[in-house]
């Protein structure tokens, strides 16, 4: 009876290590991205060679690294992609914009001036875009397309992930954030301009709002508007986490058979070799339990 207890004994420390060997041995060998060359990573942020290299069509380069390099050294998205026929098109525009703007600022011609900055910085947003729509990822669904078409547009990277359902939900949460935003701001210079001219001494201020009213409500409309202002920058980069997310689960399968298996297993000093850290070591070879699950 006591020596059935000691094998007992020696049965149930041995479970644990089992189970921690065949977890160790069959799930963390799996490789979930057999491709060394995938383009989509984030092992490296941005990389000269990289983007130099591909605009030289040398070596291929991920749409992240040829997008960061573009808002830079603007036109390389069209270079990598062999568009070279749209850099007249971009250069022009820009130039034309910042021209325009610069000689209607010396005019004093203030709105036309903005509006001319407006059409070079659309021409400079159209760049980045067309260069990610023409970026060629082959066949597999692009997590970087993905998270750009949500950075330079709110939305479109859920379009790209065929998930549009979530496009007016985000468009509503932003557009009510900054609607709320200029609500808030308008209020807040509303109230400010009428505390500042209940205190000034050197006007005779006769208003129904006194002074100190006015200042509660110009803090309180200012705390608002801050906060719709980090609300703005919350959805827009919730979307884009949401993008990026979901565009590298497209290809994550859940399988309908979720089981757990127990079985009985031969457990032996070949458990040691799984890289298990046990406080001792002994040579032993005897029944033990195997875990398993399927999902």
């Amino acid at each position: 009876m006591r020596s059935l207890r000691k094998y007992l004994l020696v049965l149930l420390l041995l479970i644990p290590s089992g189970a921690a060997a065949q977890f160790k041995e069959d799930a963390f060998k799996q490789s979930y991205n057999t491709d060394s060359t995938a383009r989509d990573t984030t092992d490296k942020l941005f990389s000269f060679q990289e983007y130099f290299g591909g605009l030289s069509h040398r070596r291929p380069a991920r749409v992240g690294n040829i997008f960061a390099g573009s808002t830079v050294f603007l036109g390389g998205s069209q270079i990598y992609n062999r568009d070279y026929w749209k850099l007249p098109v971009v250069y022009a525009g820009i130039g034309a914009g910042v021209a325009g703007g610069l000689y209607f600022r010396k005019k004093d011609d203030i709105p036309t001036s903005n509006w001319c900055f407006a059409g070079a910085a659309l021409f400079y947003w159209g760049a980045l875009m067309d260069g990610v729509i023409c970026y060629n990822a082959g066949d597999q669904h692009s997590a970087g397309k993905a998270t750009l078409y949500s950075i330079l547009l709110p939305g479109m990277g859920q379009v790209y992930n065929h998930e549009f359902w979530k496009v007016p939900i985000y468009w509503g949460a932003i557009g009510a954030s900054v609607h709320f935003a200029a609500l808030n701001n308008r209020n807040y210079h509303r109230y400010k301009w009428i505390h500042n001219q209940a205190t000034n001494p050197d006007i005779e201020y006769d208003g129904p709002v006194k002074a100190e009213t006015a200042l509660y409500y110009r803090n309180v409309f200012r705390r608002y508007r801050d906060y719709s202002i980090v609300a703005i920058a919350g959805f827009y980069l919730l979307q884009v986490i949401d993008a990026n997310v979901f565009a590298y689960m497209q290809d994550f399968e859940v399988s309908d058979d979720l089981s757990l298996r127990l079985e009985p297993t031969i457990v032996g000093d070949d458990i040691f070799a799984s890289g298990v850290p046990v406080p001792w070591k002994y040579e032993f070879y005897g029944p033990g339990l195997r875990l398993g699950f399927t999902f």
